[in-house]
């Protein structure tokens, strides 16, 4: 059969892609993976959480019905942080956990990923055995009786996450006025109880849970309303999540823009400064700008690279025993608190180093100078470009242009009918020009 995980999880345009027949098969075959991975005193529970999505409760649905029929009771977080999702299954005894979000993709896309009883991302080899499960039903044990699974209302799991998060904060946050930019999406609640329940006062955005708006023209992807908000009411900063919140972006007093690497490179050099950063290193993906890591040596760090993918940064922070990476996007790991991207979590942090360094975030921002830096994304109907000879030539052509002067990235997305072309270097015309040149050879030969 053919491979249905993609990069992150399952994703497709709900009710056409992601079907709830196929969520059905998921929920069963991801069932007996999970039970088959079970541990000493674990029981047969997984957490289901959810955005805001309309397509939410069909797939919730079909979800349930699969894991029951596998003998798995449920338990429903409701709408809740993916991050949530991986925290609560890991410390609250769940042999599993999934998320039914598509992140910060428009409305009418949905997706479901799995995590592990440990709140891990499953590996591209458990994917591929939930897989085999699917392409061999006879290989489900179908329990009756007192043995199918039942679902339950867990409304309080919600409290626990909130709880964890609000623990983070270093002090008192009374003095400080912060925007929330909750996209309508999975944060809508948990992130202003936070930042309240920490004596911040909270301007709220975009904060209730109406699934047709998620990530509609604000959050993460679109910050414009939070930028002018800020501006307008004399905030501290503020923080504009993506549709299931394991993503963030910072806006400083003044309406600057602050992404992954700037918090990366704040969060750093202060770690670094207090001797709390894990072998002075940070992990960054190879969209990461120069920037960070002139920053981070600037002060006695590193930062090492590695392939695009949050579960590829968590690989590089476990391997090496590191604490701190993250991706351009705004997807940070604290690896000592949580297993994945939390945008929650990760605003805290900010706030603590705020608090801690006494100094405004645009003046904290400053200690990265960025180089120039453009991506585009060059709509396809052919995403495998890597074997295409135009193309190949036309990037070769481009590296020896740019020469130590800069870096030319290509690749494709793994969610969307597109190929991303990032090009960085300290001129901007050389730049601009490298990246119509590639872009241009892309487009007409994957059209």
């Amino acid at each position: 059969m053919p491979s249905i995980f993609g990069t992150d999880g399952v994703r497709g345009v709900a009710n056409k892609e992601l079907t709830p027949e196929l969520a059905l098969q998921l929920g069963l075959a991801g069932g007996r993976f999970l039970l088959d991975k079970k541990k000493g005193s674990q029981v047969g529970r997984v957490l289901i959480g959810r955005d805001t999505r309309l397509s939410g409760d069909m797939l919730e649905s079909a979800l349930i019905a699969g894991f029951t029929a596998a003998g798995l009771d449920v338990f429903l977080g409701g709408i809740i942080p993916t991050p949530g999702v991986a925290y609560l299954t890991r410390t609250e005894d769940f042999c599993g956990g999934v998320m039914i979000s598509a992140s910060h993709n428009p409305i009418a896309d949905n997706g479901i990923k799995f995590f592990n009883h440990d709140g891990n991302k499953l590996t591209d080899e458990e994917e591929e055995k939930i897989e085999e499960i699917m392409g061999n039903r006879d290989s489900c044990s179908r329990p009756e009786g007192k043995e199918v699974g039942h679902k339950f209302e867990a409304p309080h799991l919600k409290e626990k996450y909130l709880k964890f998060l609000c623990e983070k904060a270093k002090g008192d946050f009374s003095g400080f006025k912060v925007v929330l930019d909750t996209a309508f999406g999975a944060a809508w609640e948990i992130a202003p109880r936070t930042w309240e329940s920490l004596g911040a006062e909270v301007i709220c955005l975009n904060d209730s849970p109406v699934g047709e708006k998620i990530n509609l023209e604000c959050g993460s992807t679109n910050p414009r309303e939070i930028k002018k908000v800020i501006c307008e009411t004399g905030a501290d900063f503020g923080f504009a999540f993506d549709g299931d919140a394991d993503r963030v972006i910072a806006i400083d007093e003044k309406g600057n823009e602050l992404d992954g690497d700037f918090i990366m490179a704040i969060c750093g050099c202060h770690l670094l400064k207090t001797g709390e950063l894990a072998s002075k290193t940070v992990v960054a993906t190879r969209y990461s700008n120069q920037g960070l890591q002139e920053a981070l040596g600037k002060q006695g760090g590193k930062l090492l690279f590695t392939q695009n993918g949050d579960r590829y940064v968590l690989e590089a922070l476990r391997g090496n025993k590191l604490t701190l990476g993250g991706e351009k996007s705004g997807h940070i790991i604290f690896l000592e608190n949580n297993t994945t991207g939390d945008g929650i979590l990760t605003s805290i942090m900010l706030g603590n180093v705020i608090s801690q360094e006494k100094r405004t975030l645009s003046n904290l921002a400053g200690i990265m100078k960025p180089w120039p830096q453009l991506l585009r994304n060059v709509k396809v109907k052919n995403k495998d470009w890597e074997g295409n000879t135009s193309i190949q030539e036309v990037i070769k052509k481009a590296e020896e242009k740019f020469g130590d002067r800069g870096r030319l990235l290509v690749r494709a997305s793994g969610t969307e009918p597109v190929i991303r072309v990032m090009a960085e270097g300290k001129e901007e015309r050389l730049i601009e020009e490298i990246l119509n040149e590639v872009s241009g050879v892309i487009k007409k030969e994957m059209n």
